[in-house]
């Protein structure tokens, strides 16, 4: 064999050989094995490769490295970029907190000092108005009307006083006086023709007689006879005394009215026709008067007894219903402290 020979058959067991060595490498490609211990700790393990190849050289830690990298590198580079976003939004989160709650300390910090200049204005406000009503009240009360009668009693009275009543009599002494109103309280009526009048009373006018047909309220007879046994009644009416005086005579079948006062005896305010009961000459204290009209008393609204209007209501009970109440006001001392003092209303003419 020549050299020739011999030089390829050394040489071709030498490619043999590396290719021996090569094989195995090749066998080993496929899916990568991912370390357990370098997805706990990346980096310790990371730190140890570097510390193991760092003899060979330069090149050979930097083959390490990468090939660290190739291993876990993208989980690590993932878990650290979600670690860095969770802490920026948590630090975020913390100081938009922080910001939110200093602007509401700001805020109410500013409605603090804002309330007591609100408050400050509204009271202005209100003191304002008040001022405007009470010149407006002022401004539309009349100059010119005349005041109202102030009270006189008539034991207080040491000069003589025209009453509007005569000296009570003895049978009376003991009674309290009781004023009755006529139309809308115990009658109805009206110069038009109503069906089934009770009676019809013929006026003259003008000299011209017109009949006037006349409606009871349901149990008005029996309410004058009970209270003709317990007060001295007074019929007092801002009708005129030609009508009013043959209604009278009609509807007071008991014979228990004692007196009868008519629209000159009562007073004119404001083009209102008032019955001012203390002109009577009988004491307040013993005075009360039923009546459907608010505007007839007041001038003595702690001495009324109101009724409603009534006009031809068949089922009106409102009589029978007053009897219990009026007989329990005999028995008290003043009537005054019993009644309501603020039936007053708005329905006057002004």
């Amino acid at each position: 064999m020549s050299q020739t020979e011999t030089a390829v058959q050394s040489e071709t067991k030498s490619n043999n050989s590396n290719n021996v060595q090569v094989v195995p490498q090749q066998r080993k490609k496929g899916k990568k094995q991912i370390d357990p211990e370098y997805v706990k700790s990346p980096v310790q393990l990371q730190q140890q490769q570097q510390q193991s190849n760092h003899a060979s050289g330069s090149s050979s830690s930097r083959s390490s490295s990468l090939k660290a990298f190739q291993k876990g590198g993208f989980l690590s580079l993932l878990l650290c970029c979600t670690v860095g976003a969770g802490s920026f939004l948590d630090n975020s989160n913390k100081s938009s907190l922080n910001n939110k709650k200093n602007r509401n300390s700001s805020k109410q910090m500013n409605m603090d000092q804002k309330v007591p200049s609100i408050k400050e204005e509204e009271s202005v406000q209100e003191q304002q108005v008040l001022d405007t009503s009470t010149h407006i009240i002022k401004s539309i009360q009349p100059t010119d009307t005349p005041p109202i009668p102030s009270p006189i009693s008539p034991q207080s009275s040491k000069n003589p006083v025209a009453w509007l009543l005569p000296p009570l009599s003895n049978e009376d002494k003991e009674k309290k006086c009781l004023v009755l109103d006529l139309d809308e309280t115990l009658v109805h009526s009206s110069f038009k023709i109503i069906p089934n009048p009770d009676f019809i009373v013929p006026v003259e006018i003008d000299n011209q007689f017109h009949n006037v047909y006349v409606l009871k309220r349901p149990g008005v007879d029996e309410f004058m006879r009970k209270m003709g046994e317990r007060y001295e009644i007074v019929v007092f009416t801002a009708s005129l005394a030609k009508y009013a005086d043959p209604v009278l005579d009609m509807l007071d079948v008991h014979k228990v009215v004692k007196h009868r006062l008519f629209r000159e005896s009562c007073f004119n305010h404001k083009g209102t026709y008032v019955k001012d009961l203390s002109q009577l000459g009988r004491e307040l204290s013993s005075t009360l008067i039923l009546d459907n009209s608010p505007a007839s008393y007041i001038f003595h609204t702690s001495n009324a007894v109101p009724v409603s209007t009534w006009f031809n209501d068949p089922h009106d009970t409102e009589l029978t219903d007053l009897v219990a109440f009026l007989d329990d006001l005999t028995m008290v001392d003043d009537v005054q402290s019993v009644l309501d003092n603020s039936i007053y209303t708005s329905t006057i003419t002004t």
